[in-house]
């Protein structure tokens, strides 16, 4: 399958530099990764900003720009529709879940599963996750094959096949701290090529009104008819998108979890999560999607012939100098690489916290799992790439969602209700996991007879979609029916598992009463001294006081440069007040200051963490 090249010499110049860069840039941070908890969380030290940045690039993939584009070029703005229903989980995700998986030490969401309920649960659950997360690898990788087929013309496994290699080798080396700080490079970019080239278009038509004059009525409303079209309608798009798609985003996409479990702090989530959803997935939303309405604008003034699927690339092409052009398909290979290397290190984290630890190497040591780890990595793009061919028989847009509704369902209740119901039951977990999804199976040969009810009409067009708001809701009821008859965990036993006993979990963290009285940051003085316990640091009293800490409390030291972003920093336990301290110093273990790539007599950022 050979298909006409778009753009010039200077154009790939521009996105092979591009790629070149962003895979040297992430392969150079593999000198921070020392441990498995480098490599899955890099080393819980990272600040809410680049957290935050690091989300919107996973959440906008190698698809977001061709299938938002597509849609927005078929249906128009209420091509946005979907991003503009992440807000609702704000609350859930900030004062329940974060505070539970970083309190509790949770390391996947099959840990979870055991801890909150029982081992049967937890290995049901782990053969979905990697189920979804594996297909996502697969979904992101056709995504690009395509983009490259209609830019170079190459087969569209070809594409897929080189662009998985390099994703693999990056995160084989770097792990999470390569993919943050290759993400929030990333981040940017895309969210500057997308606007970038909205602006482009309106000032193309001489001004906003003129371009909103070339689209259709029907492509002014900013969402879809509630029941119509099948393939697009309000409702299909809220229950798969906004219930099944961000629900399992936020609570069992193992790649935000370790993104979340990044942070340097739970009130650092906060921050994060409001600039993530409320500010970048808005700004997200445009910049995806704004390729098929400028398009859609070109054909109807006669400037352009193009197919939905081609229309953010052929709009890009039409309106940006050679070069320009490229950067925005550099844009399109950040999008890629955003989302497909946190894909890989989340199924190299469910792999090895959930399958090697306890099936095969309980008791070796850290080295042996991080070497696993690197290797799950490779595999885990090699099952994506195999998935390509499955994927191909359907557009992107239909195979995300039918993905997503048929796999997400059954999991994402058993969270909820786990995090929400302290009523609910180990046994009803399991059955509503399993039972959940024999039901979602059984709805691919009975689609009629169990979706058909759910469809409002809009018949078997809209079943891949409708398709989650069946699981969601038989999931639901068989765990709700099953927890009445079945007898649920001790309380004792749940003690920060679910909503209302954060406190709990805060206290297990810690190991003592957390200090939650609000004070200010200190800048201090880096002193290595090799006579102290590694993990614990002396602090003066004046600087304790204005932290308003405590002996035993957890601190934070960071580099005094705040574009550092946590990447030089290190936990620390405040110890013993010495007996003549001095003032504006912080006395640490070689090891630590190792860790945070200290100086001795360098300037810090010290903040209490509770």
């Amino acid at each position: 399958m050979i298909a006409q090249a778009i753009g010039g010499k200077l154009d790939y110049a521009v996105m092979i530099t591009y790629f070149v860069a962003v895979l040297g840039f992430g392969l150079c941070f593999g000198r921070y990764t020392k441990s498995t908890k480098d490599f899955f969380f890099g080393g819980q030290r990272f600040a809410w900003w680049l957290i935050a940045f690091s989300c919107i690039a996973t959440v906008v993939g190698s698809y977001s720009f061709i299938k938002y584009s597509a849609a927005g070029f078929t249906y128009g703005v209420s091509s946005t529709q979907t991003y503009f229903n992440d807000w609702f989980w704000v609350p859930l995700l900030v004062l329940v879940w974060i505070p539970i998986i970083y309190y509790r030490r949770i390391q996947s969401i099959p840990e979870y599963m055991e801890a909150r309920f029982d081992k049967p649960t937890r290995v049901a659950a782990t053969v979905i996750i990697l189920i979804y997360i594996v297909g996502y690898i697969g979904i992101n990788l056709i995504t690009l094959g395509k983009t490259l087929h209609t830019l170079l013309g190459w087969n569209i496994m070809t594409g897929a096949a080189v662009t998985a290699v390099a994703v693999a080798l990056y995160v084989y080396i770097g792990g999470q701290t390569a993919i943050i700080m290759t993400d929030l490079a990333q981040g940017i970019i895309l969210l500057i090529a997308g606007m970038g080239l909205f602006a482009a278009g309106i000032y193309h038509f001489g001004g906003f009104g003129d371009f909103w004059a070339l689209l259709p009525q029907s492509h002014k409303y900013a969402f879809s008819d509630f029941a119509g079209p099948p393939e697009f309608s309000f409702v299909g798009i809220y229950v798969q998108d906004a219930l099944a798609n961000t629900g399992a985003l936020m609570l069992m996409h193992q790649g935000f979890i370790m993104r979340f479990l990044s942070l340097k702090s739970v009130h650092d989530s906060r921050r994060m999560v409001v600039a993530w959803i409320l500010i970048l997935t808005p700004l997200a939303a445009v910049a995806t999607s704004c390729g098929g309405w400028i398009a859609k604008a070109l054909v109807n003034s006669g400037e352009l012939e193009t197919s939905p699927g081609d229309s953010f690339v052929k709009a890009a092409n039409f309106l940006f100098a050679p070069g320009i052009f490229g950067f925005i398909l550099a844009a399109l290979t950040a999008a890629l690489m955003s989302t497909a290397d946190s894909l890989i290190n989340a199924v190299s984290a469910v792999f090895v916290n959930d399958i090697w630890k306890p099936y095969f190497k309980r008791d070796a040591d850290d080295k042996h799992y991080l070497l696993v780890a690197r290797i799950t990595s490779l595999a885990a793009a090699a099952l994506g790439l195999a998935l390509v061919p499955i994927f191909m028989k359907d557009t992107i847009y239909g195979a995300h969602g039918m993905f997503t509704a048929a796999v997400t369902p059954p999991v994402l209740v058993a969270i909820f209700l786990g995090i929400t119901w302290r009523r609910y039951t180990p046994v009803a977990a399991f059955v509503t996991i399993v039972g959940g999804a024999v039901l979602v199976a059984a709805s691919f040969i009975w689609p009629d007879a169990l979706i058909g009810p759910l469809d409002f009409g809009m018949g078997p067009g809209s079943h891949k979609f409708m398709r989650a708001l069946f699981g969601l809701l038989a999931s639901g009821a068989l765990g709700v029916f099953v927890s009445f008859v079945t007898k649920p965990k001790p309380a004792e036993q749940i003690k920060g598992l679910v909503a209302g006993t954060q406190l709990d979990a805060m206290r297990q963290f810690k190991g003592a009463e957390p200090n939650r009285r609000p004070g200010s940051k200190a800048k201090v003085i880096v002193h290595i001294d090799p006579a102290l316990t590694e993990g614990v640091a002396i602090v003066c009293r004046g600087t304790l006081d204005a932290m308003a800490a405590e002996p035993g409390d957890l601190l934070y030291a960071a580099h005094a440069s705040w574009y550092y972003g946590g990447l030089r920093s290190v936990h620390v336990k405040a110890g013993p007040l010495a007996a003549d301290p001095e003032d504006s110093i912080i006395r640490m273990h070689p090891a630590d200051a190792e860790t945070a790539r200290f100086s001795q007599n360098q300037r810090v950022v010290l903040e209490k963490i509770m």
